[in-house]
């Protein structure tokens, strides 16, 4: 989807650049990636739209699914059927979402020669909000649009 909505070129498209890091993390080979690009830029491609929908779940879970589909009326009517079989429901639009941030959260192992204060005052131009220390995992939280400043500056 990020190659059809901005086109092929991850220099210019934030969001093909992130997909890209992402399957190669998980060891997805350059010639998929590559297959897989070119196949999304193609003129006859199917179009995909994205949807969010939201839900109570049992207990009040509040929950947002965000989808990415070709059939809306499917993709809503497995939705709700979920939702229902765990016992919730299906709420209007826009009901949740207030309740929700979307942030960027990184998360890494703490060693000795890191220096927090360093480290905090650097990733602050990158758009860091909040970095914590627990044990030995070190959460870094920013904007969600500061993904990719953060992500160059860890």
């Amino acid at each position: 989807m990020a190659a059809k909505e901005g086109g092929s070129d991850p220099d210019m498209n934030a969001t093909l650049r992130t997909a890209i890091k992402n399957a190669k993390s998980q060891n997805m080979p350059k010639d998929n990636i590559e297959a897989a690009i070119k196949r999304a830029s193609a003129k006859d491609a199917d179009s995909y739209t994205e949807i969010v929908y939201e839900g109570k779940g049992p207990h009040g879970v509040l929950v947002i699914v965000e989808c990415a589909t070709d059939n809306p009326g499917r993709t809503v009517a497995n939705v709700k059927s979920y939702f229902n079989k765990a016992g919730g429901g299906v709420v209007p639009n826009g009901s949740l979402e207030f309740m929700f941030n979307r942030k960027a959260v990184f998360e890494f192992e703490k060693t000795d020669e890191m220096d927090f204060e360093m480290m905090e005052l650097e990733l602050i131009d990158a758009g860091l909000e909040e970095i914590e220390v627990d044990d030995d995992t070190v959460y870094v939280y920013g904007d969600y649009t500061a993904f990719g400043t953060l992500s160059d500056a860890l």
